[in-house]
């Protein structure tokens, strides 16, 4: 099962954090975990493994989103930061609206995220 992940630059830290405490469901389930190049790159330097796309301002989020579309990433969390205002703000709506439509479950945030990963574990 391919999931993505997200983090706005103020969440990414705690979506390494998310990752780290879920291993034992990610390394279970097999799944495979991509991400947009700044957070992927964060979560490498974790030791988590991911296949990294564009960062999300370059087009990441659109790349997720066609991989949503191709019916290839089946969830999608994305720690988004709800205080501040990113000028990206289209390609984010734009996934948000491909998930909606191929009715992927999307987690925006940490709570959402980790009711994803319990029901995916059991």
């Amino acid at each position: 099962m391919e999931i993505a992940i997200i983090a706005h630059d103020g969440k990414k830290a705690d979506m390494v954090q998310f990752l780290n405490k879920n291993m034992d469901i990610l390394h279970k389930e097999n799944i495979k975990i991509i991400a947009t190049g700044t957070t992927g790159s964060k979560a490498e330097g974790a030791g988590i493994k991911v296949k990294k796309m564009l960062s999300g301002p370059l087009g990441g989020d659109a790349q997720i989103a066609a991989r949503v579309a191709e019916g290839k990433c089946k969830m999608v969390l994305f720690f988004k930061d709800p205080m501040s205002s990113h000028p990206h703000e289209p390609d984010i709506n734009m996934l948000i609206r491909i998930c909606d439509v191929h009715n992927i479950p999307l987690a925006t945030n940490e709570a959402t995220a980790q009711l994803l990963l319990n029901a995916i574990a059991e």
